[in-house]
């Protein structure tokens, strides 16, 4: 598994690629999410585009990954998930939870509204 970091504006993108698998990639995605938490990054995008496969050790981990995230108020969106890991994705049941974009500018923009429909209801 390899990870490439970058970001659009205040949105960090995860661009992951290969394969998310026990002892390789979950324990990278782990790492990297933990990471972007620490340093506060509030506005996650995973990028499955180039994932190839994932067994049961990356969904949890990718599951596990983004409710940390969640719990420190950091929101994960995912994009373009791959036919062979979305099929994976629905057979674990995952899918529909996840919050997933084919369009990278979509993807930005939904963090946006999300952002400002959160301090609507907070006044």
């Amino acid at each position: 598994m390899h990870v490439d970091v970058r970001n659009a504006g205040d949105v960090i993108i995860v661009d992951l690629s290969g394969r998310l698998i026990a002892g390789t990639g979950d324990v990278l995605l782990r790492e990297v999410m933990n990471e972007l938490v620490a340093s506060g990054w509030k506005k996650v995008l995973l990028n499955l585009s180039e994932v190839n496969s994932i067994d049961s050790a990356g969904v949890g981990e990718l599951v596990a990954s983004i409710k940390m995230a969640e719990r420190f108020g950091t929101m994960v969106k995912t994009l373009r998930i791959g036919d062979r890991v979305r099929h994976v994705l629905q057979i674990s049941r995952i899918l529909p939870r996840l919050d997933v974009y084919e369009d990278e500018g979509e993807a930005v923009k939904a963090f946006e509204k999300a952002a400002a429909k959160k301090l609507s209801t907070e006044k």
